[in-house]
């Protein structure tokens, strides 16, 4: 595992054009346009956070470094449990983490459904929820064990996603998730 201030000095060195954000996956740099869609669908999973989450618990397009080589992600919606800290440097801590949702871009998609899904298996974020604009659907995984999901459900925009029976306690409504 590579250390944190390799990780720093690769932020450090990035010029980020706006508009765009920035992570590093398994130490390759990926930048994706942030579009309206992709927005929209952050804003909706964010308010619907907030009637379960205080402000200060719930996190967008921060940078949190994960278990594996060089993982510096910025994960687009990250809940975190009430009595999370932040390490030495600042920021928050994966094991703090009790949500992550991602909405997919076409350039990075490929990285949300694997090293970053690995990421969060092995950090063990008890809930990641995948939002497909371009499909129109959303994958939840639940239950981490072993470096993988026990659970992965498949559900089409429409549908609400019921995360009560985990710490997240809530089912989101996906009636209002624009599609790409």
């Amino acid at each position: 595992m590579a250390s944190s201030s390799e990780l720093d000095d690769m932020f450090e060195q990035m010029h980020i054009p706006e508009g765009y954000k920035a992570e590093i996956v398994e130490g390759t740099i990926y930048m994706a346009p942030q579009r309206g869609t992709h927005w929209e669908t952050i804003a909706d999973i964010y308010e619907q956070l907030r009637t379960r989450y205080p402000r200060k618990c719930v996190l967008s397009d921060v940078r949190i470094d994960f278990p594996g080589y060089l993982n510096g992600f910025a994960p687009d919606v990250v809940a975190l449990a009430e009595n999370a800290i932040k390490n030495d440097k600042g920021h928050p801590r994966y094991q703090d983490i009790e949500f992550v949702a991602e909405v997919i871009s076409e350039s990075t998609g490929k990285n949300d459904y694997g090293p970053k899904k690995t990421a969060y298996a092995l950090a063990e974020v008890p809930v990641y929820l995948i939002v497909d604009p371009y499909l129109g659907r959303c994958r939840v995984f639940t239950d981490p064990q072993d470096g993988d999901y026990k659970f992965d459900v498949n559900l089409a925009y429409g549908t609400p996603v019921d995360l009560t029976h985990t710490v997240v306690g809530i089912t989101f409504s996906t009636e209002e998730f624009p599609k790409a």
